[in-house]
């Protein structure tokens, strides 16, 4: 047996690295970890802005959307991107909205939007009554503005141990309230601070490599509308509206191009949009409305979501959108797919 001796500095890198992840862990037992299958693919569909409101029958067009793209592609994760409850009792708006994901029993994770703790509940009342149902992998970092900021692991297919990709889940918090900065709101300076501590442990505790990730949240980043005018970006899908970002640029964007984990973000808020485009390597994409006519939804094709198939091993993704009517828009490839234009000229 071989002695293995460390300095005190690596010593203590290792153990704040340590003590990083274990915070970053979901605080209750999820039970069987969440694994690339043993082909090295693992399905994510991203529901958003379901806008369920209990007293309006159109939100039954949201049930028989989820209903029809579950049975359709039948995922390993369901990730909800925000504005789920838009109506009270929220309870019933919450639990209806669920209901798809439990019955069948596939797991499901989710973060708040801005709208859906402006009925009875707040946004810790939600939180409660998500980690009753089973399936539930949402979860809480104590301490932290918001309430829906964690991380899922994706374990490794033949090494069930090792974990061999990352999913960010943040919470953009709902509106700026500082006198001189009105509008909607975002991740906080501390979010960002969590987000690099996290991502940096993570990097450490594989060696130094970053490993594989992606991030959810609800409100799009600033960059998204610059990344959209860009003339030389690659842009697939539908933009009808511009990106209603924050009212202040938080950095989180900037800290993920320095970490070097994020390969993409998958957002809402925006229901007549549901286009990627690449931003200085990182994938800016929207998921495709998924409510019913309960709120402004006239994204030609009707409401739907955006599927993730991740790889294993791979900085790169497949991704498309299906519609509730069973139309599927091409498969796409980051970042084959969504690389640099250049014209001739050059």
């Amino acid at each position: 047996m071989t002695l293995l001796r460390f300095s005190s500095r690596v010593r203590a890198s290792l153990l704040a690295a340590a003590s990083l992840l274990a915070s970053a862990m979901p605080m209750s037992d999820k039970g069987k970890p969440l694994q690339f299958h043993p082909d090295g693919t693992f399905k994510i569909v991203q529901f958003t802005d379901v806008h369920w409101r209990p007293s309006n029958p159109h939100s039954t067009v949201a049930r028989e959307c989820m209903n029809n793209v579950l049975d359709a592609e039948r995922p390993d994760l369901v990730v909800f991107t925000g504005d789920v409850v838009y109506g009270a009792p929220a309870k019933e708006a919450l639990l209806n909205a669920m209901q798809p994901c439990v019955e069948r029993g596939i797991p499901f994770a989710l973060t708040f939007g801005n709208h859906d703790d402006e009925q009875d509940l707040t946004r810790e009342q939600l939180f409660g009554l998500l980690t009753t149902l089973p399936g539930n992998l949402t979860d809480s970092v104590a301490n932290l503005t918001g309430v829906t900021n964690y991380t899922l692991e994706l374990h490794g297919s033949k090494n069930p141990s090792k974990v061999a990709a990352l999913l960010y889940v943040l919470d953009t918090n709902s509106y700026c309230n500082l006198p001189t900065a009105k509008g909607y709101g975002g991740v906080a300076p501390d979010q960002v601070a969590w987000y690099g501590r996290t991502s940096r442990a993570y990097t450490a505790a594989n060696g130094g490599q970053p490993l594989p990730a992606v991030a959810f949240f609800h409100i799009p980043l600033n960059e998204h509308n610059t990344a959209a005018r860009d003339e030389d970006g690659m842009l697939i899908g539908i933009r009808r509206e511009e990106a209603c970002s924050p009212s202040l640029n938080s950095g989180l964007f900037s800290e993920m191009l320095h970490c070097g984990d994020v390969m993409a973000t998958f957002v809402g808020h925006d229901h007549v949009n549901d286009y990627a485009v690449n931003h200085k390597g990182i994938l800016f994409a929207y998921g495709r409305y998924t409510g019913g006519p309960t709120v402004y939804c006239d994204i030609p094709g009707g409401p739907g979501a955006r599927v993730i198939e991740m790889h294993e091993g791979e900085r790169g993704f497949n991704t498309w959108i299906r519609t509730s009517s069973g139309t599927v828009y091409p498969t796409t490839s980051f970042p084959h797919d969504y690389s640099h234009w250049k014209s001739e000229k050059e």
